[in-house]
């Protein structure tokens, strides 16, 4: 089953390689937009979960139920 897992764990070496690979491919000010826009979209989603959720606790208190 290990096999399938090429590298293994990421760790902080890792990470920090990554990291750099985006600042070289994306520039450094370019970043700021891109995290913003990763931002946005994280609370978007938050967002909609918490609809969700509101929607579901709302049925449930109406006496619905999926059966």
């Amino acid at each position: 089953m290990n096999h399938f897992l090429l590298f293994g764990t990421i760790g902080a070496p890792e990470i920090i390689i990554i990291a750099l690979i985006v600042l070289l491919l994306f520039g450094g000010k370019k970043i700021p937009e891109l995290m913003k826009g990763i931002g946005k979209g994280v609370k978007s989603f938050k967002d909609g979960m918490k609809g969700v959720e509101e929607d579901i606790k709302q049925d449930n208190d109406n006496g619905s139920s999926l059966k």
